[in-house]
């Protein structure tokens, strides 16, 4: 047992679990409304499967968006599986949660940005909920698009972040 409520490690989870639910609603019932998904994970991590060609153009992260296309979305209790559209070429994805970096579903303005802090034992610890889509989007080399008109969705302006630090001891 441990000398402190490690409140880091349970908004990680928290937010991990969010991320699986949203999954989940949509793999039942689809995308509703205007919702699409920025996703950027990190493709070096040893449980993201990707193809070869993938991660040797993303090496250490990427981000997808998941919007007009997508298919055989299935969520499990430690990631979730896509395939998704690169170039007219679908290709399977397998994403585990713990890989994900951001979240974004910009049709709301909502937002999670997971943060590593100091060795992987604190990569838990930092989490920022973004409350608007001022987040500026990744350049365009560092999305994979899965429609063309996803481009039309993205614009960059500066972020609201809620920083979890200011609370800690």
């Amino acid at each position: 047992m441990s000398d402190s409520i490690e409140y880091g490690s349970l908004m990680h989870e928290a937010m991990r679990g969010l991320i699986r639910n949203v999954l989940l609603q949509v793999a039942k019932d689809g995308l509703p409304g205007g919702h699409h998904f920025f996703i950027t994970f990190d493709t070096s991590h040893p449980d993201a499967e990707l193809a070869d060609w993938l991660s040797d153009r993303y090496p250490t992260e990427m981000t997808v968006v998941m919007q007009h296309w997508y298919d055989k979305l299935e969520v499990t209790e430690d990631g979730f599986s896509v395939t998704l559209n690169f170039g007219d070429q679908p290709e399977p994805l397998y994403v585990p949660y713990d890989a994900i970096q951001t979240f974004v579903d910009p049709s709301v303005e909502f937002g999670l940005r997971f943060e590593p802090q100091g060795d992987q034992d604190d990569a838990t610890t930092n989490v920022a909920v973004v409350e608007s889509t001022d987040e500026p989007v990744p350049a365009e080399d560092d999305i994979t698009q899965t429609h063309e008109d996803s481009e039309d969705n993205a614009e960059t302006t500066d972020a609201d972040v809620v920083s979890l630090d200011s609370f800690r001891k």
